[in-house]
């Protein structure tokens, strides 16, 4: 499963699929029921990006629903949430623990992914039996989440800076646009580079538009400013 978490680092990663394998893995390494995973987005708002069943899914959208439940705490908090017999009837999440206990799952475990201070969402582990996870079983659980918190915030890292690349290479391209066209029109209006440059420009402003829009019409023959 750690070998998977890497995957993340692959050009055409797939955050869904990721998660939802994670989830699957969850359920089989840790030995719980059910695994469900909230994942918060640009705007702070926890999103369900994954579940191991159907029934799995349903309560997590009943958290998000009504805006209660193990996994918004261990989001909130960043620590562990842990209850052992949702049957005792002094669940702090009356709405979540109707859902749950209706669908045979009797305890749940939620845990923070986290890297340092940033809390990126919560996994849900879910049970049929009452009673803790074991110690170990937890520490592992944890260390699943932590390494998936940290696949992602590489995969938007990367992700950022292919943005930010991306715009270098237009601001390159644009100037080499503009520098095409200032050429140009030095040689057709015979004037120094510095005075077709203002050509150039005062033409952009006249006609509100955008200078490497002017530029590239310059270039490709579409117009010529009046000098």
């Amino acid at each position: 499963m750690f070998i998977e978490l890497s995957d993340t680092l692959v050009a055409d990663f797939d955050i869904i699929d990721f998660l939802d394998r994670l989830a699957a893995n969850c359920t089989e390494l840790l030995d719980v029921s059910a695994c469900g995973i909230l994942l918060v987005d640009h705007q702070g708002a926890l999103n369900l990006v994954a579940a191991s069943t159907e029934q799995a899914r349903l309560i997590e959208l009943v958290q998000l629903q009504n805006l209660e439940g193990p996994c918004l705490d261990a989001f909130n908090t960043g620590r562990a949430v842990e209850y052992a017999d949702l049957h005792d009837g002094d669940s702090p999440w009356p709405s979540f623990t109707a859902a749950a206990v209706a669908s045979g799952y009797r305890s749940v475990q939620a845990l923070p992914m986290r890297l340092r201070d940033t809390t990126l969402g919560a996994v849900n582990l879910l049970n049929r039996n009452t009673g803790p996870l074991s110690e170990d079983t937890i520490v592992l659980g944890q260390a699943l989440a932590d390494a998936a918190t940290i696949g992602i915030v590489h995969q938007r890292a990367m992700a950022r800076q292919e943005v930010v690349t991306e715009q270098l290479q237009s601001a390159l391209n644009s100037r080499i646009l503009i520098e095409q066209a200032k050429g140009y029109l030095s040689h057709s209006l015979s004037l120094g580079v510095d005075e077709a440059f203002g050509v150039l420009r005062s033409y952009a402003r006249s006609t509100n538009r955008r200078l490497t829009d002017v530029a590239t019409d310059v270039v490709e023959g579409r117009i010529t400013p009046p000098a």
